[in-house]
């Protein structure tokens, strides 16, 4: 089983910044790629960035630029740096994390519990 744990949330003015973490722990084979979610309320999930085991990274159109997400394999940790922050970027923040596990050699998904950002105008 692996453990999922979010922080960095937090109120922000629009053009402020954030750094969210995903630290990740347990029993697991390795780590393969790892991303960040949202999800305002009313709306579906949506992938705000991915990054690859071998570091290659992935980003919704409206963050480029102003997102930068970033892992620190040693640690089983992974960040999202937000810059330029905008009242649109509100959202709860998911942190996904796909494993493969020792036993199986199988790929798993598993979610964190979600940290509030949020922006104000």
């Amino acid at each position: 089983q692996v453990q999922l744990v979010e922080s960095g949330g937090g109120l922000v003015q629009a053009g402020g910044s954030l750094r969210l973490s995903c630290a990740a722990s347990g029993s697991f084979f390795s780590i393969e790629t790892m991303g960040w979610y949202r999800q305002a309320p009313g709306k579906q999930r949506e992938l705000v960035a991915t990054i690859t085991s071998g570091g290659t990274t992935n980003y919704r159109d409206s963050v480029k630029g102003r997102f930068t997400i970033s892992r620190d394999n040693a640690k089983n940790t992974m960040y999202l740096q937000m810059s330029s922050l905008k009242p649109e970027d509100t959202a709860v923040y998911y942190c996904n994390v796909r494993t493969i596990a020792t036993a199986t050699m199988r790929t798993y998904g598993y979610w964190g519990q979600g940290t509030q950002v949020t922006v104000s105008s």
